[in-house]
């Protein structure tokens, strides 16, 4: 068994490689806020353009942001052999993924979605709507996040693969971009949001029930090539 010591060093460990590494946390950030604000300088400052189309930019900036960190999931890991001894180590590797996966989430995801409030009222979203937006990206970015490593993990092998990955990954994110942004206008036209946050829901227990066992078997994979 997984000691509370052990979780808590693998932890740290992570955050101290994360920020030895902080440029590369903080690139997907940037180009979150960048995407959305420069939006309304390309589109024109309609409010109602703005307040219309500003869940479809936030949940497609966020979208792109994520999958833009996807190649440093454990890319560092396997070309310096530290992926390797992951899987010899005494701890399961099932446990060490997600370890690896939740400090990924709360370093480059969780910013995005303390951001999106601020970047919302910029856009003219109410707090109502604004609240919808977070709930559902706090459902939504754990299913893209470990859909996206999967992908990521299969393609270790292969150099320079951030195309290939891009064309693999996009379109299993459709569902997510669909259900996420539903939630949001539903909410901003006096509708309920509740159908669309069930379909996320099942999306992120699902995709947390699965991906970590593709993600493992992906890992063993590649280490043996």
């Amino acid at each position: 068994m997984t000691s509370f010591h052990s979780l808590s060093l693998l932890i740290s460990r992570e955050f101290l490689i994360a920020f030895r590494q902080r440029h590369e946390a903080l690139n997907p950030i940037l180009f979150f806020v960048l995407v959305c604000l420069l939006f309304p300088i390309g589109i024109g400052p309609s409010p109602q353009l703005l307040n219309a189309i500003a869940p479809g930019i936030i949940w497609a900036a966020a979208l792109l942001a994520i999958l833009m960190s996807l190649g440093n999931v454990f890319r560092t890991e396997y070309e310096d052999g530290t992926l390797e001894l992951m899987v010899l180590a005494n701890q399961p590797l099932i446990v060490l993924t997600m370890i690896k996966l939740l400090a990924h989430w709360l370093l480059n995801v969780f910013p995005l979605i303390l951001l999106s409030p601020l970047i919302a009222s910029a856009l003219g979203m109410s707090f109502d709507v604004q609240l919808t937006l977070i709930v559902s990206l706090l459902l939504g970015t754990p299913v893209l996040l470990l859909v996206g490593t999967t992908v990521a993990t299969l393609t270790l092998v292969i150099p320079q693969n951030g195309m290939l990955l891009a064309l693999l990954v996009l379109p299993l994110y459709v569902p997510v971009l669909i259900f996420g942004t539903s939630a949001v206008n539903a909410t901003a036209i006096g509708m309920s949001a509740v159908g669309p946050f069930y379909v996320l829901a099942a999306l992120c227990v699902l995709s947390l029930t699965l991906s970590p066992f593709a993600i493992v078997a992906a890992i063993k994979t590649g280490v043996s090539q």
